[in-house]
């Protein structure tokens, strides 16, 4: 298996690209393939501040000029779809075919390979998406994700107003800290071909928790008596809009926290990848406890 303790063997001159590069997860791949001495490229919709040793491209993944110009000199990609439709994504993977990168897609554990259509449309993308990669021959490796623990950074502001956090109450899952799947990513974008472990990961942490669960984890690391607060949809919707997140987005979430069913599953892929269990959400409110208070 790939060990994130190697160093890179990527071909003088050549770069891996990172989309989605400044966000919670994106950032974490980076700084890693920075701490291998690997030449970074980044793909940001926003010019971002300057890092030694990345490359910044600015522009839209599901721009194909973007994208060619962002994939010369590269040989291997982690990719990030943040949309909720596939459709703009077939110029991407015509591109992709072009450059012949090694392609390290970020899924969700959430996919049900016996379904023909999936839970919610967060779901469908992804499952749409491997699709899509599988079908041009591009043989991508497939880190399929539970849900990320940075997500909880969204309850930040109600947390510094009071100790109650309100929202949807989506099922219970094995959160996973993005740390954990940024070395997953990189041990597979650093790994020698001849080493290199094809095909699909399943990326969970070691437990399974409720809401309300990371919200005692945060309460017991800010050491306050937090209380989570299901919303119905309706309320949620609102709320959410009025924030300023995008309608389609919003009815995403809206119909995950509806249909999509409890998981259960809890794997040691992490581990396989890097060497090491995946560390438990209480570390990482530990860890970050401070953007919460």
């Amino acid at each position: 298996m790939p060990d994130t303790a190697r160093s890179a063997d990527r071909r003088p001159g050549s770069s891996i690209l990172v989309t989605g590069a400044t966000g919670n997860l994106g950032r974490e791949v980076v700084h890693r393939l920075q701490a291998h001495g690997a030449h970074v490229r980044s793909l940001t919709r926003h010019q971002p501040a300057p890092r030694a040793g990345v490359e910044p491209v600015v522009g839209d993944v599901a721009d194909p000029a973007v994208v060619r110009e962002a994939l010369v000199g590269t040989d291997a990609v982690f990719l990030i779809w943040p949309l909720l439709d596939s459709s703009s994504a077939h110029d991407l993977v015509a591109e992709l075919n072009a450059a012949a990168p090694r392609v390290v897609y970020l899924s969700t554990t959430a996919i049900d390979d016996e379904a023909a259509r999936q839970s919610d449309p967060i779901v469908q993308v992804h499952m749409d998406m491997e699709a899509l990669l599988h079908g041009a021959g591009l043989r991508p490796v497939v880190l399929r994700s539970d849900t990320l623990a940075s997500n909880t950074r969204g309850w930040a502001p109600q947390l510094r107003a009071g100790d109650m956090v309100s929202g949807l109450d989506i099922a219970r899952t094995a959160v996973v800290d993005e740390r954990d799947v940024a070395d997953a990513a990189v041990a597979v974008l650093l790994a020698q071909h001849d080493r290199l472990d094809q095909g699909l990961h399943l990326l969970t942490g070691p437990e399974v928790l409720s809401r309300a669960d990371q919200v005692a984890h945060l309460g017991a690391a800010l050491r306050r008596p937090l209380r989570f607060q299901a919303l119905p949809g309706d309320l949620a919707r609102s709320r959410m809009l009025a924030d300023g997140r995008p309608e389609p987005l919003v009815e995403a979430l809206i119909a995950a926290s509806v249909r999509r069913p409890e998981s259960n599953r809890i794997t040691d892929h992490v581990e396989g990848l890097t060497g090491r269990p995946a560390g438990t959400f209480a570390k990482w409110a530990v860890d970050h406890a401070a953007e919460f208070s």
